[in-house]
């Protein structure tokens, strides 16, 4: 069963839990429309199903409320980001906000983020730089959940990519998708709804491949990118994601990532702090006229689109159904699990909000 609410009620709600935690009047509202992004978008496993995630962790004294977010190094087209141990949620955009004013000065910006926490939905962040005829770059590394090719170990997490392209006329161009077959919120949608999952998505713990939504949480693994036979692509993306974010940021990267859940405690021993994130603002007419540029893209959109396609199906483009469900949701409400509707009770009731 679900139960439908509106994202107008549904941000009054988050907003009000993140400044009982301590959050800012600022930091709560950016956290908020940061976190809901998800839920209007379709990808309901990052949204505010993943509030009561985040009060455990600042209850377990792993998240500052108040960081300070600031600039340790930086070139002029680059910047290490120290967020201070806060909210991802916060952390990100301001961190994709510094990438996008080396942008405007330089026509590119670079940013690598470490003492961070999870932030989200990638597309969110990259989705910023639309507005400003900018294309933007997201990615994470994330808890280890993820067994590289051949591995009975995790070492990597989700690690996710999104790439923003504006267009013209055309809606624009918005991948965002994590580095395994599935990112580790469908096992627990599944979880919540009892059902199996599809083969290829996750292992059990002696490596072979199981259709248990349990399976991660039962010392298995989450599958790369590619299946049976094309997940070594997977896994060097997801590499390339986790180096990117922590090892060139001083974050933990591989199996030193501290987990999202509160009830396992970070490794005793880290290689850096927190979570890391990478952040990139390219701008459009750094490269070629704006206008010019958005006109190709329509072309590029459009024909893609309009391409021959199977019988009943047709060719979707990056965002087209992340773009159709925010209409669609900011309509009609977005509609949550009984399990998240028990979860964000119980924190309301921790802090007397009422949902």
């Amino acid at each position: 069963m679900a139960t439908t609410l509106s994202y107008t009620h549904l941000f009054s709600f988050t907003e009000a839990v993140f400044k009982s935690i301590g959050c800012s009047d600022e930091d709560a509202t950016l956290a908020t429309e940061t976190l809901l992004a998800a839920d209007l978008r379709g990808i309901d496993s990052h949204g505010v199903a993943r509030l009561i995630g985040y009060v455990r962790l600042w209850e377990a004294g792993r998240i500052n409320a108040t960081p300070r977010v600031g600039v340790t190094y930086e070139t002029p087209s680059t910047a290490v980001v120290d967020g201070d141990g806060g909210l991802g949620l916060v952390v990100g955009p301001k961190a994709m906000e510094v990438a996008m004013e080396k942008a405007r000065q330089v026509g590119t910006g670079w940013v690598s983020v470490k003492n961070s926490n999870h932030f989200g939905i990638a597309g969110y962040h990259a989705m910023k730089a639309l507005a400003h005829d900018m294309m933007g770059i997201a990615m994470t590394n994330a808890s280890p959940l993820v067994a590289p090719t051949y591995s009975l170990e995790r070492l990597l997490g989700t690690n996710p990519i999104a790439v923003a392209v504006p267009a013209g006329d055309q809606p624009d161009f918005v991948l965002d998708m994590a580095t395994t077959t599935a990112a580790n919120g469908k096992l627990e949608i599944a979880q919540r709804k009892n059902l199996p999952i599809p083969e290829g998505w996750a292992q059990n713990a002696d490596g072979t491949g199981s259709t248990d939504p349990n399976a991660v949480k039962n010392g298995g693994a989450l599958l790369p990118l590619g299946g049976a036979t094309g997940s070594h692509k997977g896994y060097g993306l997801g590499a390339v994601v986790d180096i990117f974010s922590a090892v060139l940021s001083g974050a933990n990267y591989g199996p030193w990532v501290p987990p999202f859940v509160a009830f396992l405690q970070p490794s005793a021993n880290p290689v850096g702090e927190g979570l890391g994130h990478f952040f990139g603002a390219m701008r459009v007419d750094a490269f070629r006229p704006a206008a010019e540029f958005k006109a190709h893209m329509d072309n590029w959109i459009t024909t893609f689109r309009n391409a021959r396609a199977t019988e009943g199906q047709h060719v979707l483009i990056p965002g087209d159904p992340e773009r159709e469900m925010s209409g669609k949701r900011l309509l009609e409400g977005i509609p949550l699990l009984d399990p998240v509707i028990q979860d964000l009770e119980s924190v309301g009731a921790k802090f007397g909000v009422k949902l």
